[in-house]
């Protein structure tokens, strides 16, 4: 497959290599980023899971006893309406009110208050136990409320046991539905924490078990001071308030750590329980990851950037060294001017845009006089030293940027004028003598004008069916001229019959 020139000259460019050596490594390293983000949002839509379904086994859990509880909170309440109740004996009652959910494991104290807030009947005790209540935040609501229901206050500590404990009330209607009392069974607090204790939340995770007015009935890790403060304004429960369920990532205000909560309310009752973990400790194997992965592509990606730049100085070198070369190749060594090699080119170029433009284009060719003379005398350094002073003068004499000064061979030089009809060359010729009178070299005590040249000119368009040679053999023929003449002047190819002339002088 061959490449367009325009292709393959880029893909040569030092430049080229140089932008692909840094791109690719940034492009290495956007697609690792990329790649690195989606590692870290599937290690939280693993934590994600993982939370919602711990957060839907404890929430089952939780609910089933809690409805348990209520279904024989309602059942004191029916029983103590059953005819007869009353009158039975007290240990019979008591086991027509209280059925065997009052004796499960974590299970607190259950009894029935009456209308003073006294125990009337004790679930563990016969005759029951005494107390009085009336001051229970629980009695003072189901006495001046009666739509409430099951009623789940804030932890208290029994003062029948002396253990913490999360209450559960129902009221008691008398038949003409007054006051008659309160249903009031507790589950202590060491049941959630039997539920949370074999969870494995890390370093900083943690469960928690909330009143929706705020109230803390349980912490995991559990933590005393915690058990009953409110966290009503802070601002990650108010979050979990907010909606039925969902997952968010906040601060805590009571340690500073970032977590990722899940949340979610218990059933139709007012408690919102929400597990957290750290996400320190899920990105912590992320991170491990992360670290390994970009520190490979880090490495890799500055290795390939350090091999590209190495190898873009080399090419830098090649193309400098290439371009110097071409300069060498068509620079004549001696005088810096271009040679015959680069006037040849120019040359053809300069004659093909004459001849479709139709413009005029001139050629001066420059020989220095006697210059044999000067080798002999001066010996040859002197002899170099003059060509690179004329060389010097010949560069000043033009201005343009088109017109081109060139050392040929030897003491012979031309000049090629484009756009520059015969008289404009002529002009040329004699700045060109006026710069060489005040040519010398002191060091060798050549006085200015002891150096001259002579000058062959000459100027086209030329006819139909000439060619560049044709330009420059009337040239060289006018040169010949100007030295059998006499030297130190110019001579000019006559038009029309200059041709012929040429002819006739390369014969001679």
């Amino acid at each position: 497959m061959v490449l367009p020139l325009s292709l393959a000259r880029r893909l040569r460019s030092a430049r080229t290599w140089i932008a692909l050596g840094v791109l690719a490594p940034i492009g290495m390293l956007a697609v690792s980023g990329t790649m690195l983000l989606d590692m870290r949002q599937d290690a939280y839509a693993k934590a994600e899971q993982t939370s919602q379904n711990l957060l839907q086994v404890l929430e089952r859990d939780i609910d089933r006893n809690i409805e348990l509880f209520d279904l024989s909170l309602r059942a004191v309440a029916k029983n103590l309406r059953a005819p007869g109740v009353a009158e039975v004996p007290a240990s019979l009652r008591q086991l027509i009110l209280f059925d065997r959910a009052a004796t499960a494991q974590d299970m607190g104290v259950m009894f029935v208050l009456d209308e003073r807030g006294d125990i009337a009947v004790d679930e563990g005790a016969v005759p029951p136990r005494q107390g009085n209540y009336a001051d229970r935040e629980y009695f003072r609501i189901h006495k001046t409320r009666t739509d409430i229901g099951l009623y789940i206050g804030q932890p208290i500590v029994s003062r029948l046991t002396g253990e913490r404990m999360l209450p559960f009330s129902r009221r008691i209607d008398r038949p003409d539905g007054s006051f008659g009392g309160v249903a009031f069974g507790s589950l202590k607090l060491s049941y959630f924490s039997h539920l949370f204790e074999p969870v494995g939340l890390g370093r900083d995770g943690a469960i928690n078990l909330d009143l929706r007015n705020g109230t803390r009935i349980m912490r995991h890790p559990y933590v005393e001071a915690d058990i009953g403060m409110n966290v009503a304004g802070r601002s990650t429960f108010q979050r979990f308030v907010s909606a039925r369920s969902g997952t968010m990532v906040g601060t805590s205000p009571r340690d500073g750590i970032e977590r990722h909560y899940a949340f979610t309310q218990i059933g139709a009752w007012p408690l919102v329980l929400n597990v957290a973990l750290s996400t320190r400790e899920i990105e912590a194997e992320w991170r491990t990851k992360a670290f390994g992965i970009g520190g490979i592509v880090l490495v890799l990606c500055g290795l390939t950037m350090f091999l590209s730049l190495l190898y873009g100085r080399d090419l830098r070198r090649r193309e400098a060294m290439q371009a110097e070369l071409a300069r060498l190749s068509s620079t004549d060594a001696l005088t810096g001017l271009p040679n015959r090699r680069r006037f040849e080119q120019e040359f053809e170029r300069a004659w093909e845009g004459a001849r479709l433009a139709g413009k005029p284009l001139s050629l001066l060719i420059v020989d220095v006089d006697h210059f044999k003379r000067v080798n002999d005398r001066y010996g040859h350094p002197v002899g170099d030293a003059v060509l690179r002073e004329l060389a010097r003068c010949l560069s000043a004499s033009v201005s343009r940027p088109r017109d081109l000064v060139c050392r040929i061979g030897g003491e012979e030089f031309v000049v090629l004028l484009p756009d520059t009809d015969q008289p404009g060359a002529v002009r040329v010729a004699g700045e060109i003598h006026d710069g060489v009178r005040t040519l010398g070299i002191a060091a060798a005590g050549i006085r200015p004008g002891a150096v001259t040249v002579s000058i062959g000119l000459a100027a086209g368009p030329l006819t139909a069916g000439t060619k560049p040679d044709d330009l420059y053999r009337n040239a060289d023929a006018a040169l010949y001229e100007a030295k059998t003449g006499g030297r130190n002047q110019t001579q000019c190819a006559a038009e029309g019959a200059t041709r012929d002339r040429v002819l006739r002088l390369v014969g001679v």
